[in-house]
């Protein structure tokens, strides 16, 4: 009797003990709205120091071991989608220059289908707000740095100016909507092309600014990416493309690297500049990176309208002596090089009778830093294209970085391409522990060194 009633009272205890958890439950969960939240949102209301840290940690656990950096860790790697495509498999010696695999009798008319909750959208970039939602996507999620403390700040402009050449076309700027909300959550991109390799010359396509949204990097959305613009590129008779990357993928045509040249070392250091000389105090970093106050080329000048046949001309001869270079037609020429604002800076040596001599240029590619007291933005300047018949090139490039300093870049970029190296070491450009890989889809031909590389474009 007595233990029927402990038991009873113990029963009713932990009963009344459930119902009040219950009850406290049911309370802490009354804002929540019905139905399952959106994981958008749930990362959106974070504090936006948690969504970096959360966003590294998806960005290595999703990257880490599927991306290798070295030759040595790619021939370890099994690659299950590009084991498919018609690209140079590794370990395959190649001296003969041709398609992969010829052209197939027709193309697919259906895109490809995407995850459920996914749809394809061609970007209208003439609409102001596409363009600035393709900004948003690109500027918080296309980025090199693990780190996660610069992101790059691609303004509208930049965009149409690396994206709109002459002879783009709209269904070629591809991306991925979520069904229930339309938000950008994935963009590829390709623009017409006619490169030279080695002695012949084919038209293809750029791929540029592939890009996936962090949080959906683990459902194996690019390869559906990768077929659909392949797709409707084959749909215009193209079916040969160019591309770089900073990860090793079947199979590399040429390997080069970044050098990079400080041109604003008290900045770079108060935001810990990723790859800068940590050994560096910074006065020895300012008399280190000195550069002179003008420059000192006579006849230098920003490149005008009335220049492009000549800068033309200059590159074009210039170009042709590597085995791989664009051919550029004047429309061209004039579409990346003539100056714009912060997008382009070209300038030219005009020598004794206006005759143009040399010509230099880079693009400026701005970043976003994040959680610092003092600083909020980056500057870095890119160096394009290059050719000089009567000046120095030492010279020139000294001049380059003073023009570029003037205009208040923190930072300028140069890859070890054509000649550069002639000059990197000399003005005292440091060596970067960042690659990047060109690659050609369906056509195979020979590797090259990196000076023997003659194609730059901004991505």
């Amino acid at each position: 009797m007595t233990d029927s009633n402990s038991d009873k009272k113990l029963t009713e205890a932990a009963s009344g003990r459930l119902k009040n958890r219950k009850k406290k439950q049911r309370k802490e969960d009354a804002w929540r709205p019905g139905g399952p939240r959106d994981p958008f949102a749930m990362l959106d209301s974070l504090p936006e120091k948690k969504q970096q840290e959360i966003q590294r940690a998806l960005h290595l656990f999703s990257l880490g071991q599927s991306l290798p950096k070295t030759l040595q860790e790619a021939k370890q790697h099994t690659y299950r989608f590009w084991d498919t495509q018609p690209v140079v498999k590794f370990g395959d010696s190649i001296t003969t220059h041709g398609p992969v695999v010829e052209r197939e009798a027709a193309v697919c008319k259906k895109p490809y289908p995407l995850p459920e909750g996914f749809s394809w959208d061609t970007l209208d970039l003439s609409s102001p707000t596409v363009l600035i939602e393709l900004c948003t996507l690109l500027n918080q999620n296309y980025m090199e740095e693990d780190d996660n403390t610069i992101r790059f700040n691609f303004s509208p402009e930049y965009l149409q100016w690396a994206l709109q050449p002459p002879n783009w076309l709209p269904q070629w700027h591809c991306g991925v909507r979520v069904d229930t909300n339309k938000k950008l959550v994935g963009f590829i991109a390709a623009v017409p092309a006619d490169v030279r390799v080695y002695e012949m010359q084919k038209q293809m396509v750029q791929v540029k600014f592939l890009c996936v949204h962090k949080k959906l990097r683990l459902k194996r959305m690019t390869p559906v990416l990768i077929r659909e613009l392949t797709r409707r590129v084959n749909q215009q008779d193209f079916y040969q493309a160019v591309y770089t990357a900073g990860i090793v993928l079947p199979t590399p045509l040429s390997s080069c690297r970044y050098w990079h040249r400080a041109l604003n070392p008290r900045k770079l250091i108060e935001v810990n500049y990723p790859g800068l000389r940590q050994t560096m105090n910074l006065q020895r970093a300012r008399k280190f990176n000195h550069l002179p106050e003008v420059t000192k080329t006579p006849g230098l000048r920003p490149m005008r309208k009335e220049d492009i046949e000549g800068v033309h001309s200059l590159l074009q001869t210039n170009l042709c002596r590597f085995h791989l270079s664009p051919i550029l037609s004047l429309q061209e020429a004039q579409h990346w090089l003539l100056p714009q604002e912060n997008l382009i800076d070209t300038y030219v040596v005009e020598g004794n009778g206006g005759t143009l001599t040399d010509v230099v240029s880079f693009y400026s590619v701005s970043s976003r830093v994040l959680n610092h007291p003092v600083h909020t933005g980056l500057r870095a300047a890119h160096l394009f294209y290059v050719a000089s018949t009567a000046t120095d090139a030492v010279d020139l490039m000294e001049d380059t970085l003073v023009l570029a300093k003037s205009k208040n870049f923190d930072i300028f970029y140069a890859l070890d391409v054509m000649e550069n190296k002639g000059f990197l070491e000399k003005l005292k450009f440091s060596i970067s522990d960042r690659s990047l890989h060109y690659y050609l889809y369906n056509w195979m031909c020979p590797n090259m060194s990196p000076d023997k590389v003659g194609l730059v474009f901004p991505d």
